[in-house]
């Protein structure tokens, strides 16, 4: 099949989703799920395969998937997220899968109404779809809404299904709620699925652990894709809780929030504090730097029972040395990961930053 013809294909592909009626999905909902109710909008292909990854870095289950990822992942903000930035990104995703690097997370609000992170992501896949896991989101809380969202990140990521399609950001039971009511986002993930568009189905957060337990409860997710650092204990915990839950349902786990944005490391210098007051993450103001290295930073969440963990970069060559710490991993001890949580102590609030702010 020629170029031409493929892009023909993924395009007639893309448009075959949304012919479903809403008595079908409703169906599936009320517990038809899996029982051939929904047409196949097109098989999909093989697991993607990385040949680097094995050699890489040590790789991990993806839960039940069947999927082996490697521990370290490049996740779809920083560089990825910034505007009219292709030449940086590109190069930062080329050589991520070059390096080994099997999986990418991303998401329909990364980078604005533009979607710049699904846009860089896009111009890679166009040509190495293949190699990638490749994970995407919706914020959206209804069917209609998750599924126009969708529809719009696989024409950006230039993709005919996802390997990954998660509830973003679920941090309260307002927001558990909305997504499981009738007309909700749960049944446009259910209908992608049985359609065929996506091959799993997950939820993110890093709030608090409380929704996040009661989804896991409701349904049973593939993946969770959870915010878990070095200072997690100290507030709000997600690793008390609802990790064990999560391995316990043999999910996939996803870390991320690793570096806190800089947060928790040492070597971060503080931005003014007036800048910050305008920033995501000035819910807490920070006036020094972190604690610990990224090492450490690293090694104390992938000593937990996660399956890999997602972390932006700036650079091709920030990219390079989280990579040369994956490829070096080693288990922290007991006594390690206690004396990091108390090196993190004094910086909790603001390595923790996206647990603090008001939400409904």
């Amino acid at each position: 099949m020629s170029s031409d013809e493929q892009e023909k294909q993924i395009n007639h592909n893309r448009r075959q989703f949304l012919k479903t009626g809403g008595a079908v999905t409703a169906a599936l909902v009320t517990g038809a799920a899996g029982s051939g109710l929904v047409p196949s909008a097109h098989a999909l292909p093989s697991l993607p395969s990385n040949p680097v990854t094995p050699n890489a870095m040590p790789t991990r289950n993806l839960g039940k998937t069947g999927y082996r990822v490697g521990v370290f992942s490049l996740g779809g903000q920083a560089a990825l997220e910034r505007p009219n930035n292709e030449d940086v990104s590109v190069a930062i995703i080329n050589r991520a899968l070059d390096l080994g690097v099997n999986y990418l997370d991303t998401s329909s609000i990364y980078g604005g109404p533009d979607r710049w992170s699904e846009q860089y992501l896009g111009k890679v896949m166009k040509t190495r779809r293949v190699e990638a896991f490749l994970a995407s989101k919706t914020k959206e809380r209804t069917r209609d809404a998750s599924l126009q969202m969708i529809e719009k990140s696989l024409k950006l990521l230039q993709t005919d299904h996802l390997d990954l399609w998660q509830l973003h950001d679920i941090g309260t039971m307002t927001d558990v709620n909305e997504v499981f009511a009738k007309g909700g986002a749960m049944e446009a993930l259910m209908e992608m699925r049985d359609q065929k568009v996506v091959r799993y189905l997950g939820f993110t957060g890093h709030y608090r652990p409380d929704a996040l337990i009661e989804c896991i409860h409701r349904y049973p997710f593939d993946t969770v894709l959870m915010a878990l650092n070095a200072a997690d204990p100290h507030q709000f915990s997600f690793r008390d809780q609802l990790l064990p839950l999560a391995v316990e349902k043999q999910m996939g786990i996803i870390g991320m929030k690793i570096p806190a944005r800089g947060r928790i490391l040492s070597t971060w210098t503080p931005p003014p504090i007036e800048e910050q007051k305008h920033s995501w993450e000035g819910m807490v103001l920070a006036p020094n730097p972190g604690t610990i290295t990224m090492r450490e930073a690293l090694y104390y969440t992938l000593s937990h029972p996660v399956s890999t963990v997602i972390i932006g970069c700036d650079s091709v060559a920030q990219l390079e040395e989280n990579v040369s710490l994956a490829r070096q991993y080693t288990p922290l001890s007991g006594s390690q990961m206690a004396s990091l949580e108390a090196k993190t102590e004094p910086v909790a609030s603001q390595a923790l930053f996206f647990r603090h702010y008001d939400r409904a």
